[in-house]
């Protein structure tokens, strides 16, 4: 029986893509912002931030090592807000219809320390959650199992008895590996026939 629900946030209920901040900056040629984007603002790159390394940090460091793309590097952190597309309405529903029934929801995010306060404020229904785990302010980012243990003791659940939901592989075989319910999000009717599946709708 599952009594609790935790979500992550990028591609599940918020709609994150570099990719939107870049396509201004690149326009037409998606191949040399696809290029980029593997070999200088990489994901590997970027999850020093949502392990706690401060972005302006990171971003400088990297802009040291790139000079001929210091400007691009920087418009990570100074245009962050334009990676967002905004919500993901149909999850974002999903999560409405779970608070109304009085479900006790979660959230295990890789996010950075320094921008958790925008997305607070960007995203209003960030505040159905009881409680959300951000790897940023942790210093430990997902697939780490000691995150989803460090979310347990906090949120007070326990695996067995809750739904851990996440669009990376990685992540809920972390989750599955420690007795978490699991569900890879690949969309929100997907997620609506598992929730119902298990009496949560």
């Amino acid at each position: 029986m599952v009594a609790a629900v935790v979500f992550d946030l990028g591609k599940v209920l918020i709609d994150w893509d570099p990719r939107y901040l870049y396509r201004r900056h690149f326009g037409a040629d998606e191949a040399a912002m696809e290029e980029f984007l593997s070999s200088v603002c990489s994901m590997t790159w970027h999850t020093r931030c949502d392990a706690g390394v401060p972005m302006a940090e990171n971003v400088r460091e990297l802009a040291a090592r790139h000079p001929d793309k210091a400007d691009l590097i920087r418009a990570w952190d100074e245009e962050w807000p334009a990676m967002f597309a905004g919500a993901i309405p149909g999850s974002v529903a999903l999560l409405e219809r779970l608070h109304e029934r009085g479900i006790p929801l979660f959230a295990i995010t890789n996010y950075p320390a320094d921008k958790w306060s925008h997305g607070l404020s960007q995203f209003p229904f960030l505040g159905r959650f009881r409680d959300v785990l951000v790897s940023g302010i942790e210093k430990l980012a997902k697939p780490d199992p000691e995150i989803f243990r460090r979310a347990c003791d906090r949120f007070g659940i326990r695996p067995e008895t809750s739904l851990f939901i996440d669009d990376l592989a990685a992540n809920v075989a972390a989750a599955a590996a420690l007795g978490f319910d699991t569900h890879r999000f690949e969309g929100a009717p997907g997620l609506e026939t598992a929730l119902k599946s298990r009496g949560l709708l």
